[in-house]
């Protein structure tokens, strides 16, 4: 394998960790805040939350299909194989529930810190965004965890 294809693997191998890793510990850090039920713990992770998913979420969900696609060629696979169909099929199922999440995980931080500011109780509204949240994150982090296996077995599998 020449470096230009073992560099395009590392960095897509590099992604789907970020994937992961933010996803899991972004997970942890907000249900940990949350489990305090201090708005301005809530408010400190959420920010805190907004700007890694910003840095490193946004930014490898951008570069895992251009190096997906770019590693795919230069290995000589088409995007036709039924694990990488499969594959781009459970990112974009990802994707549709990481959107969601990334709009209240803003709302969440916005909501926390009004009631920080105000020294008032998280409110209803935060308590019931966040079980939207919490809930989608398992979806999307199952996906995740399916990609992955997707990448390292590559089986052999007919879609159509």
């Amino acid at each position: 394998m020449d470096e230009v294809t073992l560099a395009l693997r590392w960095l897509h191998v590099i992604g789907a960790c970020v994937l992961l890793g933010t996803g899991a510990g972004i997970a942890f850090f907000m249900l940990v805040a949350h489990r305090s039920g201090q708005a301005r713990i809530v408010a400190h992770v959420a920010g805190t939350v907004v700007l890694a998913d910003a840095v490193f979420t946004a930014t490898a969900v951008l570069l895992q299909p251009v190096t997906g696609a770019l590693l795919a060629w230069r290995l000589g696979w088409s995007l036709r194989e039924g694990w990488i169909l499969l594959s781009l099929g459970l990112y974009v199922i990802t994707g549709l529930f990481w959107l969601p999440v990334v709009v209240i995980q803003i709302r969440l931080r916005d909501l926390a810190r009004q009631a920080d500011a105000a020294g008032a109780a998280l409110p209803p509204a935060y308590h019931r965004l966040f079980r939207i949240w919490f809930a989608c994150g398992f979806p999307a982090f199952a996906a995740v965890l399916a990609i992955i296996w997707l990448m390292l077995a590559r089986p052999a599998l007919t879609l159509w």
